[in-house]
């Protein structure tokens, strides 16, 4: 039997009155987010800082970031990024997997049960 796919997440609204639904893409682009505000990522895997989504003039902040939702209000985040040279992988990849959880329970409420984070190349180009 073949897993069903889901796209976002719908929870009741506290006050008993309609849904919330929080898409894989806003989830994305917030792990998104988080991932480039840690010290020692050049990018994510994927992009570039000057690659722009053409359509809607925007960085695409997800690319590199894959969602999975589990169970209620759990999800399992996969990232992929380059780390820029000097800075010690193990420790930036920590920085980012706490960053992510962080910015995803803060802004969702949704907790991650794992933030897998693969390291793919290392910049060496100088700022």
């Amino acid at each position: 039997m073949e897993e069903e796919k889901r796209e976002a997440f719908t929870i009741p609204a506290e006050d008993g009155n309609g849904f919330i639904t929080i898409s894989d893409d806003v989830v994305a682009d917030i792990a998104g987010l988080a991932v480039t505000e840690v010290d020692g990522v050049a990018h994510l895997t994927g992009t570039s800082p000057t690659e722009i989504i053409t359509k809607i003039g925007k960085k695409k902040r997800s690319k590199g970031i894959r969602v999975i939702f589990e169970e209620e209000k759990c999800i399992r985040i996969d990232v992929s990024v380059i780390v820029r040279f000097g800075y010690n992988i193990v420790e930036v990849s920590a920085a980012v997997q706490e960053r992510v959880k962080q910015a995803l329970q803060t802004m969702t409420g949704l907790i991650p049960s794992v933030v897998n984070v693969r390291v793919s190349g290392v910049d060496f180009s100088k700022d």
